[in-house]
């Protein structure tokens, strides 16, 4: 990473202070009116919460691909429920869909505007590259009405 992306790092911790259990680490490539890349760093087991893309200024959402680089990520999304999910939630967390994509280095998911969805770590952390139309995070609708998705720089 450059240093000038170093310094632009998001840490999100959707409000809830809980850092090394829900959050992200969010290094943005670029996002326009049409397109956006980042780079997503995850620690062991950290999730980011259920949420949706809704429509925005006549769009239908965002729709983004996620493409793993490292480690395993447990990805959750509207369809049938797994058996026997992978993921590790804490308690008060809200969690209402359940169909269970396990990517690896090299594999993606594309998740369809305005489809609820929610992902988490294996052991080892994660990277993963997102791919998208535009980004408007600010606009994302949560499952947890306690979360706030309001960014802080790396530096503080």
């Amino acid at each position: 990473m450059t240093e000038s992306e170093l310094e632009a790092m998001e840490i999100a911790d959707f409000g809830l202070s809980n850092l090394d259990e829900t959050g992200l680490e969010i290094v943005v490539y670029v996002n326009t009116e049409r397109v956006c890349a980042k780079e997503l760093v995850m620690f062991p087991r950290q999730l980011c919460p259920e949420h949706r893309h809704p429509p925005f200024e006549g769009t239908p959402g965002k729709e983004e691909t996620f493409r793993c680089r490292a480690g395993t990520v447990y990805l959750y999304t509207q369809g049938d429920p797994a058996p026997e999910p992978a993921a590790r939630v804490p308690a008060d967390g809200v969690f209402t869909v359940w169909h269970e994509v396990v990517l690896t280095p090299g594999m993606q998911y594309t998740i369809k505007p305005d489809t609820l969805h929610w992902f988490q770590a294996g052991e080892e952390g994660a990277v993963v590259s997102e791919f998208s139309t535009q980004s408007r995070d600010e606009l994302d609708v949560f499952s947890d009405r306690r979360i706030q998705r309001t960014a802080i720089s790396a530096d503080g």
